[in-house]
């Protein structure tokens, strides 16, 4: 584990991440709700942004943990550098080959870079809140997944 101490992120910081998260990812469904093309071309966009948020948190997650030493498999923090390269690899191609005017394209581009910045910091804020926790605060390992009858007092 590293020396890097883990600070508590301020509320703005925290309020601004969830913004950024909300604005991008609310104005790329706006875009899509009002765009003049078939489902199938909404869908696959819409998919596309899901893939390329669950990508770029996974990769936060990944290259943080290998970060403060905690165990990372080669394979998992490789496929997560080829999601998110495939995310925007799959909108850009499908921004390039769309019939959609150049100042659509770029806001379609513009609000899922904002979504994906937005998840990766909402992610590191997340983080970073569940490092400061007291230890005392963690789940018992040792307390029982459910309790039993007894203990709530069956007839």
């Amino acid at each position: 584990m590293t020396d890097s101490t883990v600070q508590q992120p301020s509320f703005a910081f925290i309020a601004a991440s969830w913004a950024a998260l909300l604005a991008g990812f609310c104005a790329y469904l706006v875009g899509l709700f009002n765009a003049g093309m078939q489902l199938n071309e909404k869908g696959y966009y819409f998919t596309v942004l899901v893939f390329g948020l669950y990508a770029a948190i996974s990769l936060q997650k990944s290259v943080r943990d290998r970060a403060e030493g905690l165990p990372v498999t080669g394979i998992y923090y490789f496929l997560s550098w080829v999601a998110l390269v495939l995310s925007i690899l799959l909108l850009a191609v499908g921004l390039f080959n769309a019939t959609l005017a150049l100042s659509e394209k770029g806001f379609y581009a513009m609000s899922f870079v904002l979504a994906l910045f937005g998840s990766v910091t909402v992610q590191k804020n997340a983080r970073d809140i569940q490092a400061l926790r007291p230890l005392n605060s963690a789940p018992n390992p040792d307390a029982p997944a459910f309790p039993s009858r007894d203990a709530e007092g069956s007839n």
